[in-house]
C-alpha cells in the first residue's frame, strides 16, 4: 500500500496497486447472467490504470472471509470486493486488524456501502474512480452473540428489520432485488412485535426495533441514522417503540420527511456499546450489514481503527469535514 506522506502528496498522486486481489460473488444480482460482463469491463478499467489484479470467485457462504485472509497472507496491497453488502461484510471480516485496504465495486441488491461512499451504482464507474480514492483507517462494529463474534462495517439491526431479513427467500431476493424486502416488510403490517430491552449510555429502552448504525443510508433508498458517520468512533443507536407494526408506518413517514429523530416513540443516542435482551420467550433476530446474524441476547461494540477503506474525498464533505483524515503509517 502506498504511504501518503502529506496532504499535498495526497492531492497530487494516483494510487496504483501492483498486487491487488478482486474477490467476487458469482451469485450477486449485479453479476448474474449477461450482467457478468460488467466484471470484465471493470477489470479492464483497473488494469488500464496500471493495477495488477488477480481474480478470486467465492464458492460458498463465508468463503470471502477466507479468501481475504489468504490475500493478506500472500502480501496483497489491496483487496477489492465485487458483490453485495453481504459479500463486503464477509470480506472485511477477513481484513480486520490488517493494514491491507479494502475497495468496493457495487454488484448487489441494495449496495448500501457504495451509496454511502458516493461511488454510484455502476461497477465500471467505481473501478474508474479507484485510482483517485484515499485510504482511511476506520472503526468497525463487532456483534457478540453467545460465544460467537462477527464484525460489521455498516449496521446491526435487532427485532423488526432482522425478522424481515430472515423472512426474505433467497430466490425472491435474486429475482426481485430490493422489492423482495419491501414485500416482506409490508407482509408484517398489523402483526404483534416481540419486545426487546436495549441498554446503552446508562439507559434501558423497550423497543420492537433497534438499529446501531455506522452509516446514514439504509437499504439503498432511505436515511435513518442521519448523523451517523463511517469516520466516527461510535454508533448512532435508534430505538422505536411499538408492540405492533402499525406505528412503524408513522416512523417510515418520519424517515422520508427527515423528522424521525423528533418523533414520539423514537430515541436516538450516540454510543460505543449497546446490549440487547429479549423480554419474552419468542426468538428475536439480529442482522448485520443486511445479512442474518443469529438471535439475541447480543452486544455490539466499536472496534477502533480496525479497517482501512478506500474512500472518495467527497465523503468528508458529506460528513461536514474539511477533508478526509490521514491513515496511520504502517
Amino acid at each position: 500500500m502506498i504511504k501518503i506522506q502529506d496532504r499535498i502528496l495526497l492531492r497530487e498522486i494516483a494510487l496504483t496497486f501492483r498486487n491487488a486481489f478482486l474477490i467476487y460473488n458469482p451469485l450477486a444480482g449485479g453479476l448474474s447472467g449477461k450482467r457478468f460482463r460488467r466484471l470484465d469491463q471493470s477489470l479492464e478499467e483497473l488494469r488500464s490504470d496500471g493495477h495488477g489484479v488477480t481474480v478470486m470467485p467465492t464458492s460458498r457462504p463465508g468463503h470471502a472471509s477466507e479468501l481475504a485472509a489468504q490475500c493478506v497472507a500472500s502480501g496483497a496491497d489491496l483487496v477489492i470486493v465485487a458483490g453485495g453488502d453481504g459479500t463486503i461484510n464477509e470480506t472485511m471480516n477477513g481484513l480486520v486488524s490488517a493494514r491491507v485496504p479494502l475497495a468496493v465495486l457495487p454488484a448487489g441488491t441494495a449496495n448500501v456501502l457504495a451509496t454511502e461512499l458516493g461511488l454510484g451504482p455502476g461497477m465500471r464507474r467505481a473501478a474508474r474512480q479507484l485510482k483517485s480514492l484515499h485510504p482511511v483507517r476506520i472503526a468497525a462494529g463487532c456483534l457478540t452473540t453467545g460465544q460467537q463474534q462477527r464484525h460489521f462495517l455498516m449496521m446491526a439491526g435487532f427485532g423488526l428489520d432482522a425478522g424481515i431479513v430472515a423472512a426474505v427467500h433467497p430466490g425472491n431476493k435474486k429475482r426481485l432485488g430490493k422489492i423482495a424486502y419491501w414485500l416482506a416488510g409490508f407482509s408484517q403490517v398489523g402483526r404483534r412485535l416481540p419486545q426487546l430491552l436495549v441498554r446503552a449510555e446508562g439507559r434501558e429502552l423497550r423497543t420492537g426495533f433497534a438499529l446501531a448504525s455506522r452509516v446514514r443510508n439504509y437499504g439503498g433508498d432511505l436515511e435513518i441514522a442521519r448523523t451517523a458517520s463511517l469516520l466516527s468512533g461510535e454508533f448512532e443507536l435508534i430505538t422505536f417503540e411499538g408492540a405492533t407494526t402499525l406505528p412503524y408506518l408513522k416512523y417510515l413517514y418520519g424517515v422520508v420527511t427527515g423528522r424521525l429523530a423528533r418523533m414520539r416513540g423514537v430515541t436516538v443516542l450516540k454510543t460505543r456499546r449497546a446490549e440487547f435482551m429479549p423480554l419474552g420467550g419468542e426468538p428475536i433476530y439480529a442482522q448485520i450489514d443486511g445479512e442474518e446474524a443469529g438471535q439475541i441476547p447480543a452486544r455490539v461494540d466499536i472496534v477502533p481503527e480496525s479497517l482501512t477503506l478506500l474512500t472518495p474525498q467527497s465523503l468528508a464533505l458529506k460528513y461536514g469535514l474539511p477533508r478526509l483524515p490521514e491513515p496511520a503509517h504502517s
